[in-house]
């Protein structure tokens, strides 16, 4: 009887601490709950998490809809998610290249191996993603233009000004006031500081015929030994009277077709009715720049601090990690993520694989077999071949 009363009271107390450890034992603490970005920037959504003793964590991911669709595994986040946490307590996960359709809920959830041993954190970080936009609006003796989002961006910005495409101001408030009204060839964008390249399109603050330049892509990722189009849309007040692509790391504008390191690899296309393009053959790492574009006329220079193009030069590299019991997984990497979502193409002893199209490939880890990997339209520019997880 008292061996029973004692054995009941063990148990009672048993369950009791169970009990505290399911209420008190889990969390999940994210440092900001709300915040708005660039589109085109990265971002870190950071938290920590606790769980009770005992458990072991055996998966943890992010979500933005179903508790069960880790966003690390959904397509469209292919390329832009790194999960930079770990499983005793960091969870934080980062976002890059963000896109406005990237704006959501993200919430944490992790898993053990006991019982019940799941926990979500509620309610999540809310990440807005905006662009950047000049509005002009009339005042009696002035015009105010104002750098306009979608949403407040988080941690006070600086913004930047640029007049036909040079630098003008710099300010912690998002409104700009131009003492006198401006000529018709006048254009003004906005950015943010630590953002420079993310600035706004230019708008006429004069009617519609301003002098602007609009680039078709902000970031190129692009392969080594290939050849790459990189492209514009210029309007200018007046006739032009010179066109130019320059590297922005020059200490001076340098027309690129007279750069000696680029001699026989630069050509120039377009008109101006339709988009100028630099087109740069034979690509090297070295060619990792901004590339900018400027004009002439008789009154007119387009100022030659505007952000333009950054481009990234990229060779392909097989990485090889375990899988399952005699299996290696084959990863397709490169520096940067590839423009344009490429389909990879795989080779077994020099012979092109049907299959598969994807960044990655399983195989069997027999030392005999070589593998390496290619990009499809860029079949000449493979990657060094690896035996089973050594390089060739």
């Amino acid at each position: 009887m008292t061996l029973r009363t004692a054995g009941s009271m063990l148990v009672v107390f048993l369950w009791s601490v169970a009990v505290v450890l399911g209420q008190n034992g889990w969390s999940v603490t994210y440092t900001t709950q709300s915040i708005c970005v660039l589109k085109g920037s990265t971002v870190k959504l950071t938290c920590s998490f606790r769980y009770p003793r005992g458990h072991k964590v055996t998966s943890n991911f992010w979500f933005t809809k179903m508790e069960t669709e880790d966003i690390g595994l959904d397509p469209e986040y292919a390329g832009h998610v790194e999960y930079h946490g770990d499983k005793e307590k960091d969870c934080t996960l980062r976002i890059t290249d963000l896109r406005e359709r990237d704006s959501s809920t993200y919430r944490f959830r992790l898993l053990t191996d006991q019982e019940g041993g799941t926990y979500t954190g509620s309610p999540g970080v809310t990440l807005s993603v905006t662009g950047l936009q000049v509005k002009v609006t009339d005042g009696h003796q002035d015009k105010t233009l104002t750098c306009s989002t979608t949403c407040t961006l988080t941690d006070n910005p600086t913004y930047i000004w640029y007049k036909n495409g040079q630098h003008l101001d710099e300010s912690t408030s998002p409104q700009y006031k131009d003492p006198v009204y401006s000529n018709y060839e006048d254009s003004y964008s906005c950015a943010v500081k630590g953002h420079d390249d993310l600035h706004s399109p230019a708008v006429c603050v004069q009617g519609q015929d301003c002098s602007r330049v609009t680039y078709t892509k902000r970031r190129i990722c692009v392969l080594k030994g290939s050849t790459v189009d990189i492209s514009c849309t210029y309007v200018g007040y007046y006739s032009t009277t010179s066109t130019f692509w320059f590297r922005s790391d020059k200490s001076t504008p340098e027309d690129l077709t007279r750069d000696p390191g680029y001699t026989g690899r630069v050509e120039y296309t377009g008109t101006y009715k339709g988009p100028f393009t630099l087109r740069i053959s034979d690509l090297i790492e070295e060619d990792s720049a901004e590339y900018r574009f400027t004009f002439k006329t008789y009154y007119f220079e387009w100022g030659h601090s505007f952000p333009g193009t950054t481009m990234s030069v990229t060779g392909l590299q097989v990485k090889v990690t375990p899988a399952a019991e005699g299996q290696k997984t084959l990863t397709c990497i490169t520096t940067c993520t590839l423009t344009d979502n490429p389909t990879y193409i795989w080779y077994k002893n020099g012979q092109r694989l049907d299959e598969p199209t994807s960044q990655q490939y399983s195989v069997n880890s027999y030392y005999s077999d070589s593998y390496s990997c290619a990009v499809e339209g860029h079949e000449d520019h493979h990657s060094p071949a690896v035996f089973g997880v050594r390089a060739v």
